[in-house]
């Protein structure tokens, strides 16, 4: 459902993204790794195409669809689970960017799947992860995905697909006959807010709405980052908080499909950092199962926030790309569970060593997960020097965009 046009534009979109979210540039014969699902074929091609162009090698790998991975966790055993690929990691090691091309075609195939076979596929492919993490750190890897519109997801949604592709279309800016340019100039706003944010000095945060009261420690030598290409669209600015230091309740009032499975409602309970109670609408077994992957997955990863004035997704999209940037009426708050972000440490993060991760709590995890509250909501922060400040209201940070 979208034209040659817009595809092209799409595929222009996701190389300014992944090259904005580089700190050096891309120059030619640099390798860049396109995965992609079936149902994003079109874009495949459009983005192959834009990398060739600019000298560039596009590495293209098909993401399985639902029923081989289906099949796969059915069939697999510890070994299979475990197994690394021969090339991958050498691979990872010479990557300079990666696109990812999402378009699911089931939300929900792996629903049955015991979790933990999930969660220990998760922990094998960490590695992977890391690797892209360190390159990153040095300057040297950039990436971004997108989504493309799929029955499945837009019934998910309970959207038409003329709706659910007029939502990606709009996100992304498609509409706009430079969308590249519109994405530069909402980067540069955001920069504003992140400026601001960061020249507060915020020690930690509160939340509250009708059912959310959590205080978040947000710790030392951090920075808010966001709207930095790494996701199309991507309207949240963000931080990875000190994961020992949240206490309080946090409730998703959005469903969120993982791993083909939805959980909806869940209240999740912290005590000094960790997630000690958990109750869900349904899925509860499932965030259990997510929570005991490893040592940080009940940990904070993430604490986000959501300008309504940058976000135009107003509807739920049955994928986390669109509805951790949801807008709306009130913006939103997430949070993620398990892994840290290491480019919101407030140095270089190619100088953070794993001994100074751990003890300024960035979390580690083979999980990252977020949960979203799109209620509205009020969120004050305490500064160094003890002031207590209005951070974000009515779904708007307290700060002008110009």
């Amino acid at each position: 459902m979208m034209d040659a046009t817009i595809l092209e534009r799409y595929a222009e979109v996701l190389l300014w993204g992944m090259c904005a979210a580089r700190r050096e540039p891309l120059t030619s014969g640099g390798i860049v790794l396109v995965r992609t699902d079936l149902g994003a074929m079109e874009l495949a091609v459009a983005v192959q195409r834009a990398l060739m162009r600019r000298e560039l090698h596009a590495v293209v790998r098909l993401m399985p669809p639902s029923p081989l991975e289906r099949s796969f966790y059915e069939e697999a055993h510890e070994a299979h689970l475990q197994f690394r690929v021969p090339g991958d990691q050498e691979l990872f090691e010479h990557l300079d960017g990666l696109i990812s091309l999402l378009a699911p075609d089931s939300n929900t195939h792996l629903r049955d799947i015991p979790p933990v076979k999930i969660a220990t596929m998760a922990r094998t492919r960490k590695y992977l992860r890391d690797i892209m993490e360190a390159r990153e750190a040095q300057g040297v890897f950039g990436w971004t995905l997108c989504l493309m519109p799929t029955p499945a997801l837009a019934q998910d949604a309970g959207l038409s697909m003329a709706e659910y592709t007029e939502q990606i279309i709009r996100a992304a800016y498609l509409d706009h006959p430079d969308p590249v340019a519109r994405w530069k100039e909402t980067y540069q706003q955001a920069q504003r807010i992140k400026d601001w944010l960061n020249a507060l000095e915020l020690t930690s945060v509160r939340v509250r709405s009708a059912s959310t009261d959590l205080t978040v420690v947000l710790g030392e030598q951090r920075r808010w980052i966001g709207v930095t290409g790494h996701n199309i669209p991507s309207f949240e600015l963000f931080l990875s908080p000190d994961c020992r230091g949240t206490e309080g309740v946090f409730y998703a009032d959005q469903p969120s499909y993982r791993s083909g499975n939805l959980v909806r409602r869940v209240t999740l309970r912290f005590e000094a950092g960790r997630c000690v109670e958990v109750r869900a609408e349904e899925g509860e077994g499932f965030v259990r199962s997510q929570l005991a992957m490893d040592e940080g997955a009940s940990r904070l990863g993430e604490f986000s926030l959501t300008d309504k004035r940058f976000s135009p997704i107003d509807r739920f999209m049955a994928n986390t790309l669109f509805d951790e940037n949801f807008g709306g009426a009130h913006g939103n708050c997430h949070i993620a569970l398990g892994a840290s972000y290491g480019d919101t440490y407030a140095g270089d993060p190619h100088d953070l060593t794993p001994e100074q991760r751990e003890a300024l709590g960035f979390n580690q995890s083979a999980l990252h997960w977020d949960l979203v509250n799109t209620e509205p909501k009020t969120v004050t922060g305490r500064c160094r020097d003890g002031r207590e400040v209005l951070v974000y209201e009515d779904g708007m940070f307290a700060c002008p965009l110009a």
